[in-house]
């Protein structure tokens, strides 16, 4: 691992004199710096994807599909270091973390597929005299750059997320990593230029949100793409102006259950539900409503495997529940729990 990650604009390294540490949240240790982007390389990433539109716009889709492959085909190779890194940055159970390797894997297999079947439509005319004989044809065309913005929970496979559509559909893209897991983005982002991207076609910046913000209203940013909280999704929305804006933002899950469930099945499923992760999840249980016939047993189940899940360093092969990702978000969840109590 290295000691500095610089920024990866427009698929080459770029070193700021700004770096911001990373933090392993099980025991607060530094476990790198990263390069933060200012307002100079935030620019030179814009100017980057945009000169490369038109070389990302026609790649023809069988090669759109080769990068993806073989980005996916990497990611597999590489799929210890990653889910180890991931660990070290997030405090996932490295168990877990192996799940997210995998999951990216498909992601970028699926969209290595759909490079293929982005096409359009023939519709036929002839609902009159006056059109018979014609026929109307639709295509689709890449939107332009896209700017990225991912959470630190899957700092591997939510940027996959953003990224593998943005080339699956021909546009070059801009990512802002969570400041809390920057490293997994910029190795990523490594691993998809080593694969073929045009040079243009990927930067990963992370940077202060200030400086994002400003990012997010230029003119030649298309398509705001956004992972994270409501309150700050909303947000962003306000500064797009005009552009299109795609966003993923907190769940509320609720789990139903009922007198003739599978209870020992139901009462599994929910305590991983609310607890993978340390519940920092976007669909983890949040509440749970329970058949009167059933509700004792179901509660009584409940807590004793609660109970015996394991937690400890998310290092350790037997760990169930790993740290939260940081004091802050360890004290706001306390205050929950003792409002709750």
């Amino acid at each position: 691992m290295r000691q500095v990650y610089p920024l990866l604009i427009g698929g080459g390294s770029v070193e700021t004199d700004d770096p911001m540490e990373v933090i392993n949240p099980y025991d607060g240790s530094v476990i790198a710096r990263v390069c933060r982007a200012g307002y100079e390389t935030t620019t030179m990433a814009v100017e980057g994807a945009d000169k490369a539109r038109s070389a990302i716009a026609s790649l023809p889709s069988y090669r759109k599909a080769q990068i993806l492959n073989e980005i996916s085909e990497r990611i597999s190779q590489r799929r210890e270091e990653l889910a180890r890194l991931i660990t070290l940055e997030c405090g996932k159970p490295i168990r877990d973390s192996r799940v997210e390797v995998e999951r990216a894997v498909l992601t970028f297999k699926i969209a290595s597929e759909e490079a293929t079947r982005i096409g359009g439509e023939v519709i036929p005319l002839d609902r009159n005299p006056a059109s018979e004989g014609r026929w109307g044809m639709t295509r689709r065309f890449p939107v332009g750059t896209v700017f990225g913005i991912t959470p630190f929970n899957f700092p591997l496979n939510l940027v996959a997320h953003k990224i593998a559509p943005a080339i699956a559909s021909g546009n070059p893209i801009i990512l802002k990593p969570a400041s809390k897991t920057p490293i997994t983005a910029i190795v990523l982002g490594e691993i998809i230029m080593e694969a073929g991207l045009p040079e243009g076609g990927l930067s990963v910046i992370p940077c202060q949100a200030r400086i994002a913000e400003r990012v997010i209203q230029d003119e030649r940013i298309k398509i705001l793409s956004f992972t994270g909280s409501a309150s700050t999704g909303w947000r962003l929305k306000s500064l797009a102006n005009e552009k299109r804006v795609i966003l993923e933002l907190g769940g509320n899950a609720g789990v139903i259950i009922d007198r003739d469930c599978d209870l020992e099945y139901a009462v599994q499923r929910c305590v991983i539900g609310s607890f993978s992760y340390s519940g920092q999840i976007c669909i983890s249980v949040q509440r749970i409503y329970i058949h009167e016939g059933v509700y004792n047993r179901f509660i009584d189940s409940f807590i004793e495997r609660t109970k015996a899940l394991r937690m400890g360093n998310p290092l350790d092969e037997s760990t169930e529940v790993g740290p939260m990702i940081d004091e802050e978000n360890l004290r706001r969840v306390d205050e929950w729990v003792r409002e709750a109590v």
